[in-house]
């Protein structure tokens, strides 16, 4: 049986913390699915349409990723692609008891969905997309935070 595991988030923009989680689950899996979860009460910086492209720029190299995206729980989307195994990564302690709560309800929620987390690379902790936007916003720098592949597209 292929372990498909799911990779979710807003990915507005995708950051270089993001790239690091996904290559290192990579050896883990036999295909992560990176998938846009589309949330109508959230108001995005980047449209759908441009999110997939970087995720498709992003990892146009690795065969074992498929870019893709969703609307309603995560737990729903994972059975849809016949994913047993929920990615997340974990920055810091606040991080953590979100996700544990979460975790916790996609398993019941997602009929004994795994989640896997990874903690966040010391180069990584501080990287979100919500900060990422701020810069942007701001009118600052934010091509630090964001992978090779989008730094010239969106400034």
């Amino acid at each position: 049986m292929k372990k498909i595991a799911v990779f979710p988030g807003s990915f507005d923009p995708i950051t270089i913390g993001h790239v690091d989680l996904v290559k290192r689950y990579l050896p883990l899996f036999d295909e992560i699915i990176v998938a846009v979860g589309v949330n109508s009460q959230k108001t995005s910086l980047f449209d759908l349409k441009q999110r997939l492209e970087w995720l498709e720029l992003v990892f146009d190299h690795e065969p074992k990723v498929r870019i893709d995206f969703f609307e309603g729980l995560t737990a729903h989307y994972c059975q849809k692609v016949e994913a047993r195994y929920l990615l997340r990564g974990l920055r810091n302690a606040s991080d953590f008891d979100y996700e544990k709560t979460i975790s916790q309800l996609n398993h019941i929620v997602g009929h004994n969905l795994e989640t896997v987390f990874l903690i966040s690379q010391p180069a990584y902790s501080h990287i979100s997309s919500t900060i990422v936007r701020e810069i942007i916003k701001g009118g600052g720098d934010a091509s630090p935070f964001l992978p090779n592949q989008i730094k010239l597209v969106h400034q």
